[in-house]
């Protein structure tokens, strides 16, 4: 039992990535990616918020992702209504990881009962716009498009024990709402990096 835990502990470790620093302020960049679920394809003013919006970058295998979904679900289902645009992301390279192919996004998407776009990054230039390095990654914008928060969900990590509560992620979108302040030192978020291809210059 050890060993198997020692394991998947080296596993985490080897896809481990941390989500880059990057400068509160500056503005969302523009894209047009193709929904999985619908084949509908969306701007980000598409699926911006009247008050904020939250871009995030996941993927469907990703043990990361899996441990905070059903919470990001949540926050998605509570701050939509008060006016928080939602997207969700993936530019892995599905060739390479076909568990992130556009079936199993769209697989994934139902599974979960997404209610917000659950987008393909194809040729993964948005990700390089967003210098997009982990899943997940989060990038939550104001009513201007610029970039308030950056971070992590919560402490909780697969394995840590500590149970999820989104509660530095709620905090970012509750300053937006409620006109509150918000450190600008942010914890970054920690994830599987993203599969790059392998012609791909970052």
């Amino acid at each position: 039992m050890k060993n198997n835990v020692n394991f998947i502990k080296m596993l985490f470790d080897m896809s481990k990535a941390f989500s880059e620093m990057i400068p509160l302020g500056i503005k969302a960049h523009d894209f047009v990616l193709e929904d999985v679920t619908s084949k509908r394809k969306y701007s980000f003013d598409d699926v911006k918020g009247e008050k904020g919006t939250l871009i995030f970058f996941i993927c469907n295998h990703c043990p990361y992702v899996h441990h905070v979904i059903d919470e990001l679900i949540m926050i998605a289902n509570d701050y939509r209504v008060q006016g928080i645009g939602f997207a969700a992301i993936s530019s892995n390279d599905f060739e390479a990881y076909p568990d992130d192919a556009p079936n199993k996004m769209i697989d994934f998407a139902f599974d979960h009962n997404f209610e917000f776009p659950y987008l393909i990054d194809y040729d993964q230039e948005v990700a390089k716009k967003y210098n997009a390095s982990c899943t997940p990654d989060f990038y939550l914008y104001d009513q201007q498009n610029k970039l308030i928060y950056h971070g992590q969900i919560d402490d909780s990590r697969p394995g840590n024990n500590i149970p999820t509560s989104g509660n530095d992620l709620r905090n970012a979108i509750d300053s937006i709402l409620y006109n509150r302040s918000l450190n600008s030192v942010q914890k970054p978020s920690m994830g599987c990096n993203i599969k790059w291809k392998k012609n791909s210059v970052l």
